[in-house]
């Protein structure tokens, strides 16, 4: 960092006062008609009603003649799409997402129709006129980690590009070896992302081009999908996503509401506003799926990790390709003499399962983290000095060396801080309050992704950022107007960002905690090539005043410097007649195949259990995080302590709950859906404890948005266990739960 410059200061948002204002435009919040004839009409889904089947009556006719409707479109009138899933070649970012084709229900929820009205009430009104009789078939709706081997499923590869099975040294021997021994079972439910903005697309087709206003995470590949799915040429979709109302990975591909839209106006050639309700979401959006874990550990009576062992069993929706790496961590925390990790699926009739927020390490964690803490009791040894004590030296599932490896300084900083070294014995009850403590690593693989940045400087000398990356809400705008502002020495006030138009350079988007990183990069490199070109205008052009200065010429404070003469930014692009315009590009490189790439954390909790119902309170929770280079310590610090609420609601509050019998959530709203309110979360404490790490690309920084998660939710079960010897592997840890293993009150 430049000293003095606004990189890794605490800014606040740039975006902020439009937010505040409302005059951030959300997708829903489009206004693009001049007049009452050419306001969008609504669009409402009709959800199929059974979770598999086909369509043996659809009557519309009711539901059309409805006042306000303008019509109903089922399989009957779609336009030609392109199979589901296809071209064979294409990931399920890209794939076609094709909708209302025929009469076959993949998922209970899936849409057979949509209702479009000139009002939303009118399209909402006559959804349930719409008459639909199904014929069903038996489907599998659940993976419950004791099917039968014909029904598991070696993934081609898990998210991120992971293998499914990575298995170091003799197993079965060092389990056989191992003085003390853990051998679990630790199964988590079902999630959803829960976003604050429901998925939603305004879309609008001109006869040439589809134009998709939708809420999406990854600009590029919702192009193509589309493309895909109406068998157009790229060149003829554009997909604008400007402000996102939070994302945590629901939003990384297109979903029903975008293809629906598009069919609506294809068929309409009108524009047609689709808001997937909340209950909408819980069908038509992704969500994470349940989870059987078994761990196995084995070590010596000193402490010392002889085996670690992490096999997962989670559904798969048929069609969509997607597993979770649930034994991430398993893979990078503790070093072992041997490795075994298994990821299997079952593929099931079930709505899109995908990423969400820490994909793998989110839910992993809390199996890993809670088998340590079961070992640490088994070996009568305190669980901060058992992870101390086997810290990995290389990546344990490679032998590759780290690009940096600070979760020492993480488990050691963060127990100082929160007074680990003053934990009381376990089981220690006020009244009918259980006292606890507990703790637990965390790791989260950091990625660089290719992308691409424009920078334009205009005859003010004011620089204008463009690029199709995303911001979900955590900082993007903020974070990229510094970079500029540091690289060219402007004020803040003379950098424009313009995000989430297909039109615009292509990045890798918003998803993996890799945003800042690779979006980033490639700015700060188009920043480079502009000083390039600033210092070569000054240098040669005829009119230059710098052109026959001595010495060297350097960019600073919005200015090119020779000798002790300058000139502006303004001066050097008027030599020019017009402005001034550079693309920036960054790529994983030599130093991503050769390092293991991790941010690192650790977490410590203290909470009571009331005896009488099992609630678990939390009192304090502290994490320590290594990242890199702190871009911006206020939006940093947002982005952790939003993470660890996100975990802590996993862990006491989340889950879907499923009839195994049709496939359907039974609680698809916020009612029954429990996320953690402000009741639920005390005051969080972070402390930040990152160095640059050049290795991790040009910014020295690493993810940040997913690593809070990674591990709280362990802590939280080993500090439930501390408190009343209970220990909860089945999450999250509801009141029943608890209560299951306590005594009596005396």
């Amino acid at each position: 960092m430049k000293p003095g410059g606004p990189l890794g200061r605490s800014t606040t948002r740039v975006d902020g006062p439009l937010k505040v204002s409302g005059r951030a435009p959300y997708t829903a919040d489009h206004r693009i008609h001049k007049t009452d004839e050419e306001r969008p009409f609504y669009a409402w889904i009709v959800e199929a009603k059974v979770g598999k089947g086909r369509i043996v009556h659809l009557d519309v006719e009711a539901a059309a003649a409805a006042e306000g409707v303008v019509r109903v479109i089922s399989h009957r009138d779609a336009p030609p799409q392109k199979a589901y899933g296809q071209p064979e070649d294409a990931d399920r970012f890209s794939a076609s997402h094709a909708l209302l084709v025929d009469r076959e229900v993949r998922y209970h929820g899936q849409p057979v129709a949509i209702v479009v009205a000139t009002t939303l009430e009118a399209a909402r009104g006559a959804a349930p006129l719409v008459d639909v009789r199904y014929e069903t078939e038996d489907g599998r709706f659940v993976a419950k980690g004791d099917e039968s081997e014909e029904l598991l499923v070696e993934p081609d590869e898990l998210d991120g590009g992971q293998e499914p099975d990575v298995c170091r040294g003799d197993f079965d021997e060092a389990m056989r070896a191992s003085d003390v021994k853990v051998d679990a079972i630790y199964t988590t439910p079902g999630q959803i992302s829960g976003a604050m903005e429901p998925h939603a697309t305004l879309a609008t087709w001109d006869g040439d081009t589809l134009t998709v206003r939708t809420s999406i995470q990854i600009v590029a590949s919702a192009v193509t999908a589309l493309a895909n799915t109406f068998q157009l040429d790229e060149g003829k979709v554009r997909v604008l996503s400007p402000y996102i109302g939070g994302g945590f990975g629901s939003k990384l591909g297109i979903h029903s509401d975008a293809v629906l839209a598009s069919i609506a106006t294809l068929v309409l050639k009108h524009p047609v506003l689709l808001v997937q309700t909340r209950r909408n979401v819980f069908s038509n959006g992704p969500h994470r799926s349940n989870a059987h874990q078994r761990l196995r550990l084995g070590a010596k009576s000193d402490g010392t990790l002889l085996a670690v062992g992490h096999e997962s069993v989670m559904p798969m929706a048929k069609g969509y390709e997607f597993a979770e790496p649930v034994a991430a961590g398993a893979r990078a925390t503790y070093r072992c003499d041997a490795l075994r990790t298994v990821h299997r699926v079952v593929k099931v009739d079930m709505p899109p399962i995908d990423s969400m927020r820490a994909p793998g390490e989110a839910i992993g964690s809390l199996a890993l983290e809670g088998a340590m803490d079961e070992l640490a009791v088994g070996l009568g040894m305190d669980p901060l000095a058992l992870r101390l004590k086997n810290l990995a030296e290389v990546e344990p599932q490679s032998g590759k060396p780290f690009a940096s490896y600070d979760l020492r300084r993480c488990l050691e900083e963060g127990a100082a801080k929160f007074g680990w070294s003053e934990r009381p014995a376990p089981k220690q009850q006020e009244g009918r309050w259980w006292k606890g403590w507990g703790m637990a690593s965390c790791t989260r693989v950091n990625m660089l992704m290719e992308a691409e940045a424009r920078i334009r400087l205009d005859a003010e000398g004011k620089a204008t950022a463009e690029l199709d990356m995303t911001d979900i809400g955590t900082g993007t705008y903020t974070i990229l107007t510094q970079i500029v502002a540091e690289e060219l020495g402007l004020p803040m006030r003379d950098v424009t960002v313009v995000l989430g138009d297909s039109n615009l350079p292509k990045t890798a988007g918003s998803g993996g905690s890799f945003g800042s990183a690779s979006a980033g990069g490639a700015l700060k490199d188009a920043c480079r090539v502009m000083g390039e070109r600033l210092r070569e205008i000054a240098e040669t052009h005829g009119d230059s005043a710098l052109r026959d200065q001595a010495g060297d010429l350097r960019v600073e404070g919005g200015r090119v410097h020779r000798g002790g003469a300058s000139m502006s930014f303004a001066d050097v692009v008027g030599l020019t007649g017009g402005s001034l315009e550079t693309l920036g590009h960054i790529a994983p490189g030599e130093d991503q195949e050769k390092f293991a790439q991790y941010a690192y954390g650790a977490h410590f909790v203290e909470l009571a259990v009331d005896g009488s119902s099992g609630e678990v309170r939390l009192k304090r929770a502290l994490g320590a995080f290594s990242f890199g280079r702190v871009l911006n310590p206020l939006t940093a610090r947002s982005q952790l302590i939003g993470a660890m609420t996100y975990g802590i609601g996993g862990a006491l509050t989340e889950g879907l709950e499923l009839d195994p019998r049709y496939g359907a959530f039974m609680n698809r709203d916020f009612a029954e859906y429990h996320l953690a309110v402000n009741r639920d979360i005390p005051p969080l404490e972070v402390l930040m404890l990152g160095e640059p790490d050049e290795k991790c690309g040009k910014l020295g920084s690493k993810g940040i948005g997913e690593l809070g998660l990674c591990g709280i939710g362990g802590a939280i079960a080993n500090a439930v266990f501390h408190a009343t010897g209970v220990r909860v592997r089945d999450f999250p840890i509801t009141p029943d739960r608890v209560l299951a293993g306590l005594p009596p009150l005396g």
